[in-house]
């Protein structure tokens, strides 16, 4: 609790690029996606794997898929500790190999801000890089007041057409999240939240921006990449 609380503070709520203020993203060209797949009865091995996708055309770019040695056990609201080491080595490896392929964001299967604690894996991530992150979560974590109740489920059956999104609020008052309806032909939402070095409102964009299916393509492909190295 101490380490998330002195990684917290630098955390940083506000667009720092000069893309992400463009309505258009002009200028963004490389958004990267992180995700670790486990063998089914093998806690202490993952393979992780990063990828770097053009943008606007999500084309990747770059994939580094590889087995790792997973220390720290699982603790609720700590997974951080667990997943967050080896994905920040995955971005040094990028860095140092192909420095001219560095996301300029990148999107984790995870939650930022929406967090007990108000710092899940996509903030812990962005610190220790001092990259954009943003968190997209495919299900519902229930912190300060937000509960999976029967007005949650009627709000989210109220966003009908993709783009359309509604702010998660907690007890606190405090606006953890969004959710958005990522595409037309999925009526489950995304959870988005953000990370380090963007604002809520641009994540969503984003993310919107990089779906062609419910989840966005660089999380996609992130693990469509780590669950066919772990088949072979």
């Amino acid at each position: 609790r101490r380490e998330q609380a002195r990684l917290k503070a630098s955390v940083v709520e506000e667009d720092t690029e000069e893309w992400q203020k463009d309505a258009g993203f002009t200028g963004l060209e490389r958004v990267g996606g992180v995700d670790l797949s486990y063998i089914k009865g093998d806690d202490s091995r993952a393979c992780a794997s990063l990828v770097v996708l053009s943008f606007p055309a999500l084309e990747v770019l770059y994939q580094d898929c590889r087995m790792v040695p997973v220390s720290a056990p699982y603790v609720a609201g700590f997974l951080a500790f667990r997943e967050v080491p080896v994905l920040v080595e995955a971005v040094q490896r990028l860095q140092q190999e192909e420095p001219q392929l560095q996301p300029q964001v990148l999107l984790v299967d995870g939650n930022g801000l929406l967090h007990p604690r108000g710092f899940g894996t996509a903030c812990h991530l962005g610190v220790l890089t001092d990259l954009p992150c943003i968190g997209v979560a495919k299900n519902l974590l229930q912190v300060d007041g937000v509960v999976r109740d029967e007005l949650h489920r009627e709000q989210v059956r109220s966003l009908q057409r993709s783009g359309e999104a509604f702010p998660l609020t907690g007890t606190s008052g405090k606006v953890l999240g969004m959710v958005l309806r990522s595409g037309n032909n999925s009526s489950k939402p995304l959870y988005v939240s953000v990370g380090h070095r963007v604002r809520l409102d641009t994540a969503v964009r984003l993310v919107r921006a990089c779906c062609r299916f419910r989840i966005p393509e660089p999380i996609r492909q992130a693990d469509i990449r780590s669950r066919e190295y772990l088949r072979k």
